[in-house]
């Protein structure tokens, strides 16, 4: 996937859900994975056409797992766009005190406050996630199949706390484009050394869509499409 390509899609998910307003001062929360490059890199671009002015940095939360960020100092430079590593004790929190059977729910909320924390500090208003169409479809499956309710992840939030707002610029990207576009430029992809990683949920979603698409070749097609055009909604009304 080419950085052009990589933009119409980003700009597309702008333009129907009004991400990005004026003024805004949007930190990418940059992990190192192939999904938060591609968003950085497309954020990085965007400005130059976008018709809402915004000031972009990047924001990384180490989370204490070993993970080697110095790769990322020289690309942002490159991009111009400022690097913020925020130094965390998270990796040992949450699996040696207090050793979670699962740990990703409370990794992710205390990754978010440390996001949260670090853009109150820099006074920016703005967090752009790299979650992309895959997230999306996954989310939902989970939602449906674990807790029994309909819901998925939003182009755009309001963090109740901090009044921060959340949005998710590649929500019309697959993941396997990410993938495509990082290699094509060559960024710096750091491994993720969470143990967890491989071995979650969400992983057996992505088999779960495999298997819906061996029957029907479009299946995440149509979830998609049904996510994003919510008035193909026809489900039965709540009586009040």
């Amino acid at each position: 996937m080419k950085l052009q390509q990589l933009l119409s899609m980003v700009r597309r998910c702008d333009a129907d859900f009004g991400l990005t307003a004026d003024g805004d001062r949007i930190a990418v929360g940059l992990s190192g994975g192939k999904d938060s490059l591609a968003l950085l890199y497309a954020l990085a671009a965007y400005r130059r056409f976008c018709p809402n002015k915004y000031e972009l940095c990047a924001v990384v939360i180490d989370a204490g797992a070993g993970a080697d960020f110095s790769p990322l100092d020289p690309l942002c430079q490159s991009l111009d766009v400022p690097l913020h590593i925020v130094r965390t004790e998270i990796a040992p929190i949450v699996f040696e005190a207090r050793k979670e059977k699962n740990p990703c729910s409370l990794c992710a909320k205390m990754r978010r406050g440390a996001l949260d924390g670090k853009l109150n500090e820099l006074g920016f208003n703005t967090l752009a996630l790299g979650h992309n169409a895959d997230d999306m479809v996954e989310t939902f499956l989970l939602g449906m199949m674990y807790e029994g309710r309909l819901n998925t992840l939003q182009p755009k939030s309001y963090l109740d706390r901090s009044g921060i707002k959340l949005i998710r610029p590649l929500l019309y990207v697959r993941e396997k484009e990410t993938a495509a576009f990082v290699k094509d430029v060559g960024a710096p992809i750091i491994v993720n050394p969470c143990p967890a990683n491989g071995f979650t949920k969400r992983e057996v979603m992505k088999s779960v869509i495999d298997k819906m698409c061996d029957v029907t070749p479009a299946a995440f097609e149509r979830v998609h499409s049904a996510l994003t055009h919510p008035e193909r909604n026809n489900l039965l009304p709540i009586k009040e």
